[in-house]
């Protein structure tokens, strides 16, 4: 499990209170996953990256894999591996993590 600075805001698996990003990472709130809103992280960390696969979604079709709670297994959300469209690069590397699956740590 990564270690980290206590003092950094971040969220944790709401299942386990595994940390798994940093507020610092978060792109938006502003999307949805398979259980409802859903944020874009930057980066994220004690998650288990899962097998890679091609998914239509509401934006264009991407290779996203599902991302896990390293301690435990919680389904997250994914993490976008391409983007097919060109307006859509940007996620590529970035996480997908429900909000239903989290809790904000201070």
């Amino acid at each position: 499990m990564a270690e980290f600075p206590v003092h950094l805001p971040s969220f944790s698996c709401r299942n386990c209170r595994t940390p798994v990003a940093f507020s610092q990472d978060l792109i938006s709130k502003e999307f949805w996953g398979k259980s409802g809103r859903a944020y874009l992280f930057r980066q994220a960390i004690n998650l288990v990256v899962g097998e890679k696969e091609e998914k239509q979604l509401i934006t264009g079709l991407f290779t996203i894999a599902n991302i896990s709670c390293s301690k435990c297994g919680e389904v997250m959300g994914w993490k976008y591996l391409q983007a097919y469209e060109m307006r859509e690069k940007y996620k590529e590397g970035m996480f997908i993590i429900e909000r239903s699956k989290i809790a904000k740590e201070y």
